[in-house]
Formats: C-alpha cells, sequence, structure tokens
C-alpha cells in the first residue's frame, strides 16, 4: 500500500472516530455526577495499583517510608528515605530520596490526571502528568504509565 492510501484510510478512520465521538457524547449528554462517579472509579482502582507497586519498589530497597496520600493533593502513595553519608574529609551530609505518585482530584476540565515527582539525593529528576478526558480513559494506559515512571525512578536511584 503506497502512502497516498495509507493517508486517505488514516484521514477516513479520524472522521469515522470523530463522527463516533460525536454520537456518543449527543446520546449520551454527559452529567457532571456521571463524570464524578467514572472519576472516582478510576480513582479508586489507580490509587490501589499505585500503592502496590511503589510498595514493590521500597521492598528493592531498604530504608524507603511509605506514605499515604490522600485528601486535596490527590491519591496514591510515596516512598522516601533520608541517607547519612560520610564524605573524605569527615564532613557528614545527609541526602533526601523521594517517589510521589497520585491521582489528582477532579477538575473542571473533566480529566483523570496522574502526577508524579521523583527526587534522589536532593535532586529533582522529574515531575511528570499524565492525563485524558475521562469519557476517553482506558485504565491500562494509566498503569503502563506508573509502571514507567516507578521503573525510570528505581533504575536512577540504582545507579546513584
Amino acid at each position: 500500500m503506497d502512502f497516498e492510501e495509507q493517508l486517505k484510510k488514516a484521514i477516513g478512520r479520524g472522521q469515522e472516530q470523530g463522527s463516533l465521538r460525536k454520537t456518543s457524547e449527543d446520546q449520551k449528554q454527559l452529567s457532571a455526577e456521571f463524570l464524578k462517579n467514572r472519576h472516582a472509579e478510576f480513582r479508586l482502582a489507580l490509587s490501589d495499583y499505585i500503592e502496590s507497586c511503589i510498595r514493590r519498589l521500597a521492598d528493592h530497597f531498604p530504608g524507603f517510608d511509605y506514605e499515604t496520600i490522600y485528601g486535596d493533593r490527590g491519591w496514591g502513595g510515596a516512598v522516601y528515605r533520608e541517607d547519612i553519608t560520610r564524605g573524605k574529609s569527615g564532613r557528614s551530609g545527609s541526602f533526601y530520596s523521594r517517589l510521589e505518585i497520585s491521582v489528582r482530584p477532579i477538575n473542571e476540565f473533566n480529566v483523570l490526571n496522574i502526577s508524579g515527582k521523583g527526587t534522589i539525593h536532593d535532586k529533582e529528576y522529574f515531575t511528570w502528568n499524565f492525563f485524558k478526558d475521562i469519557p476517553e480513559v482506558t485504565i491500562d494506559d494509566f498503569k503502563e504509565k506508573v509502571d514507567n515512571w516507578i521503573l525510570i525512578y528505581a533504575e536512577k536511584f540504582a545507579s546513584m
């Protein structure tokens, strides 16, 4: 298949998806209550998943303490630790490390949003957000992001 045919098919698929979405939106007339309930369902599933994954990370790096996150900041979990070191010159220092991932509260944009923040030895290595419109959410996309963020953090932490 040449490029022109692929291009026409891609445009056709896009137009079909757009019309299906429009039809779906017109039929459902998504209410605020429906969106709030869907967000709550996803929040519960994701916050449990985040907790289990972050706890497993802590199992591989002794010294991390777990913290549950809930409330205005979102729902999820964090691990943190403070390492005290002694340098060659006999001076000591401490280094703070933390990984936090949470599902953010619903907002006026009606998106499901997860945020992550990773600090290793007092240096912030990432601050990420991933979001999708609630009607278009697939939980697997969000679980994949959580997995990737934790793997990136683990690799970076292990290299220090």
